[in-house]
């Protein structure tokens, strides 16, 4: 009779041992998924915070000024495509000569980057051509 009563609750400790582990791990998975939806609502919410730029500008032949340009994608989960750019055109100077806006047709995968070219005919007097991330759509 002994025996039984041990063998019970020895029983009876497995099974809620077990049972508050996988409620712990569904919690745990829980909280994971949530903060990854809150991650991605923000990446979302404000692309431009996400997107880095780096360019090189240089005069051609013909007299126009060529960008070439990375772009990267900072973001843990979001995909962007259709970066919006600013480029501001620049006198020796430092006075501002026209700002334009274009946007680069490519996909941006969370993490990685990708390269463009672009060629202007820029405002007389120009010296260096800065860029800026407006903006992007997600997928």
């Amino acid at each position: 009779m002994k025996k039984l009563h041990i063998v019970l609750m020895l029983a009876i400790f497995l099974f809620t041992a077990c049972s508050s582990t996988e409620k712990k791990n569904a919690a745990d998975k829980e909280d994971y998924i949530k903060a990854q939806e809150t991650l991605e609502a923000k990446e979302k919410k404000n692309p431009a915070t996400f997107l880095s730029v780096h360019s090189k500008d240089r005069h051609n032949v013909v007299g126009q000024t060529v960008i070439k340009g990375t772009i990267a994608n900072k973001a843990k989960i979001c995909v962007y495509y259709d970066v919006v750019v600013e480029l501001s055109f620049i006198s020796k100077t430092g006075a501002l000569l026209e700002k334009d806006s274009e946007t680069i047709y490519e996909t941006i995968e969370a993490g990685k980057s990708v390269n463009f070219k672009t060629k202007y005919f820029a405002p007389k007097g120009t010296d260096s051509v800065l860029i800026k991330v407006m903006g992007a759509k997600t997928k």
